[in-house]
């Protein structure tokens, strides 16, 4: 039962974590793209490899589910991208395009994993799988302990009778 009651502590501890905003990352020789997303908005952090100094200078656009968004630069050096497809669940291939003053365009590429809709990822389904498998310990434990018990009782009688 100690079992039992561990994998239930665990199935809660797992349902109580904050789940983490949806991430891609993508690198080329120089550079390196970070897209965290939350909601219809992408946040960019666009940096080189060297010396991981943010890249402030270049024009980018990210390819989303097939369509070029174009991405404007914040005053933290930061890039954004705002747009709806963001809100749709699950894998998409994305590519950062940087094209940078001197002429040189780099592509990087990555994949972003979004939850579905209903805010509800994959790891819902995990807690459900959790709880059927405690439940079934749970009747497998019940059946033998009824098990021993008849058996125990059918010895009692057996030997009361010889």
């Amino acid at each position: 039962m100690l079992v039992a009651a561990a994998a239930v502590t665990g199935a809660f501890a797992a349902s109580a974590e904050p789940e983490a905003a949806p991430r891609v990352a993508a690198r080329s020789a120089d550079l390196l793209a970070v897209g965290l997303v939350s909601g219809d908005r992408m946040s960019i952090h666009l940096s080189r490899l060297i010396d991981n100094s943010p890249v402030r200078d270049a024009a980018l656009s990210v390819v989303l589910r097939g369509v070029s968004h174009p991405a404007t630069i914040d005053a933290d050096g930061s890039y954004t991208l705002q747009t709806k497809d963001l809100r749709l669940p699950g894998a998409a291939v994305v590519e950062f395009q940087v094209a940078q003053g001197g002429g040189g365009g780099e592509s990087l590429k990555g994949t972003l994993q979004i939850a579905n809709a209903t805010g509800q990822s994959e790891a819902g389904n995990s807690s459900r799988q959790i709880w059927w498998w405690v439940l079934n310990f749970a009747v497998c434990i019940g059946f033998l302990w009824l098990y021993s018990r008849r058996r125990k009782a059918a010895r009692a009688r057996h030997d009361a009778g010889s």
